[in-house]
């Protein structure tokens, strides 16, 4: 694409062309103004999509041999161990990560940081998208995705924590699918969405906050389900809940720093000067907003330890992978970030972002999967649930890149009279 946007072939970024008088067809819309032989060009010179191909390539048919012959075909699942990759990598990772939305929502809409406005749009689409295929997740592992509404409406059960995780995640996804209608709207040319939304957005962030903190640490209380499974270190009934709500807080930001320094190395194309210029900026503000969650998670990890007496357990061998990932998920961000901050490195806050990913990564997979029946024995995951897990965030990847490649969320939709003025 940056081909053929050096040769002045500008991606669709308004309702009309240049002269201010043509209108751009749905079609012209989806192929970025290009004719269908150059889509099909930069496609093909794209190495990301030869890898996305090869994936789907290996991994599709295990998905569908998944629902055809049943999730024993392609898991290790027991009543050992009835939570797999599918819920660990697809729940428990993903959600945290995707906790971008409610919070830069909140921070723009809610407290009036307009600073941070350029990249509010990113944060709410990295919020929708992980909530969505986290439900992707869940129905690949239960299966018989038209019955998903039974555990919400049909078998009401009000005292369960998975049927509050349900109710929440569900509302919520409905909560960011409508705060993104204004960017649908202006790429469609749809006036009164956007009025409709604008009247509605200081309630719809509200309501954003309330279902996301609540989820976010319900998901910590589901384990309060199985006191003994999981290792002293990682379990601890009065503090698990906030563990996951305070852990999601800086996994989300990070992940829109992340996100955003890959959006600003691959599709510079794509973005406009408001975002480009202000980048670094928002990305040291997010940053501070990380140790602050940082700092908040550590305390409450070592209070909890001294609550539950576990200190023995710091000098077995759990104890010393318990101390790896507190050492690579939090005291090493914290430490990075705040010496970036202070000396003004935006190279370094973002790759320290990457590293607080992976720690927290570490930290739902040693919860749900690794530490999870540790008197036992640990499940090794098998291959074929490996691919399809991979498969999932290969779409989720590829969804990822065909909405920024179209819809206003990296650049400032221009209005047709703004094409004639430039014009």
């Amino acid at each position: 694409m940056k081909r053929y946007t050096a040769k002045g072939k500008i991606p669709v970024a308004s309702l009309t062309n240049e002269d201010g008088k043509t209108r751009y067809t749905l079609v012209n819309k989806l192929l970025l103004g290009l004719s269908i032989r150059e889509y099909i060009i930069q496609a093909l010179r794209n190495p990301m999509n030869w890898l996305l191909g090869a994936i789907f390539a290996i991994g599709i048919p295990m998905l569908i041999g998944r629902f055809i012959n049943g999730l024993g075909s392609v898991t290790h699942a027991s009543y050992d161990y009835p939570w797999g990759l599918f819920l660990g990598v697809g729940l428990f990772v993903m959600v945290p990560m995707s906790a971008s939305g409610f919070m830069l929502g909140t921070t723009v809409e809610l407290f009036g940081r307009k600073d941070f406005k350029p990249i509010e749009r990113l944060a709410l689409l990295n919020g929708l998208l992980g909530y969505f295929f986290a439900v992707v997740y869940l129905l690949v592992d239960l299966g018989q995705p038209w019955r998903l509404v039974y555990p919400m409406i049909v078998s009401f059960g009000p005292a369960a924590v998975l049927f509050l995780v349900a109710w929440h995640v569900a509302t919520y996804l409905s909560v960011q699918i409508v705060e993104l209608v204004p960017s649908l709207s202006e790429w469609m040319g749809w006036k009164k969405p956007q009025v409709v939304i604008k009247g509605m957005i200081l309630g719809l962030t509200v309501a954003g906050i309330i279902l996301s903190t609540l989820h976010q640490g319900a998901l910590g209380a589901l384990f309060n389900y199985a006191p003994g499974k999981v290792h002293p270190l990682w379990y601890s009934a009065p503090f698990l809940w906030f563990h996951f709500l305070c852990s999601s807080i800086f996994a989300g930001l990070s992940m829109v720093i992340v996100v955003s320094t890959i959006c600003k190395k691959t599709m510079a194309w794509r973005c406009d000067a408001n975002f480009l210029d202000n980048l670094d900026e928002i990305t040291f503000g997010l940053a501070k907003g990380c140790v602050m969650a940082l700092s908040t998670y550590l305390i409450i990890k070592i209070i909890a330890i001294a609550h539950d007496s576990d200190w023995y357990y710091l000098l077995t061998g759990w104890g010393a992978w318990f101390l790896f990932e507190l050492l690579i998920g939090t005291i090493i961000p914290l430490v990075l970030f705040t010496f970036g901050i202070k000396n003004r490195m935006a190279g370094l806050v973002r790759f320290t972002a990457l590293i607080a990913l992976f720690g927290i990564a570490l930290n739902r997979l040693n919860t749900s999967l690794i530490t999870f029946n540790w008197k036992l024995y640990q499940e090794i995951p098998h291959i074929k649930e490996v691919m399809i897990t991979i498969t999932l965030y290969a779409i989720f990847i590829a969804t990822y890149r065909f909405i920024l490649y179209r819809l206003p969320i990296l650049y400032t939709w221009q209005s047709s009279e703004k094409v004639k003025e430039e014009a």
